[in-house]
């Protein structure tokens, strides 16, 4: 028998999956720094660990939250009928708060000031181009996914396109909201300055509904379900 989970419930785990995620980003970033002064090791240890903690994230949190972990998820989760928008108004805090709150444990554990405003600049056409290609790519997967049998596969292929996207495109592959809001609060490596995240912001969105729109597309006549358990 399927257990039903209450909203805050939910929300309870799209802030702790939120935070776990922003954690494992920053605290593998500061690792990496630690470790070596080659920035292209330091990016595959970010990607490895950041890839790696995605997917046990999802596969523990989604059958209480759908594992969202991402605003942009959840706006075209709701767009698409996958569940009611009310959710918002408890999800959206949720993340961002998290996504926030595992920068600052981040820090703290490696010894760092908890909050620490980033300076690093990644404001380029070049840029915004790849937050636009990273957060399509990915909202493409996950709602193609979820639109056919292959549902069970998300978490595995969530966790394999972002590992990908650190190195194949140029921002390495924010495509979330509310990490690129955690990542503001550290000044290392990586972080993000408060206007380069402020830009980041319309790209994400924009990249969100053109990946939902190729889902449609693709899959026409079904019902996007991100999977969970939660009671209205």
């Amino acid at each position: 028998m399927t257990r039903r989970h209450p909203l805050w419930r939910a929300c309870v785990a799209e802030l702790l999956g939120t935070g776990m995620l922003t954690l494992a980003v920053v605290g593998s970033g500061i690792a990496a720094a630690s470790l070596s002064t080659d920035p292209g090791i330091r990016l595959g240890i970010n990607a490895a660990a950041t890839g790696l903690a995605l997917y046990v994230i999802i596969v523990v949190l989604a059958p209480i939250s759908g594992a969202h972990l991402n605003p942009v998820v959840s706006l075209v989760d709701v767009t698409l009928g996958g569940r009611p928008w009310k959710h918002l108004a408890g999800y959206l805090p949720a993340q961002f708060i998290g996504g926030v709150l595992g920068v600052l444990l981040a820090n703290t554990i490696f010894g760092h000031a908890p909050v620490a405003i980033s300076t690093t600049n990644r404001l380029t056409p070049g840029h915004l181009g790849g937050e636009i290609v990273a957060t399509a790519g990915l909202v493409l997967v996950i709602f193609a996914l979820a639109r056919g049998p292959a549902h069970r596969a998300v978490a595995v292929a969530v966790a394999a396109y972002i590992a990908a996207a650190y190195f194949f495109t140029s921002s390495t592959s924010f495509a979330n909201p509310a990490v690129a809001l955690g990542r503001i609060f550290t000044d290392s490596f990586a972080g993000i300055n408060p206007t380069t995240a402020a830009v980041f912001l319309p790209a994400q969105l924009i990249g969100a509904a053109i990946g939902a729109a190729l889902a449609v597309l693709l899959f026409p006549g079904r019902r996007a379900h991100l999977r969970s358990d939660t009671r209205i």
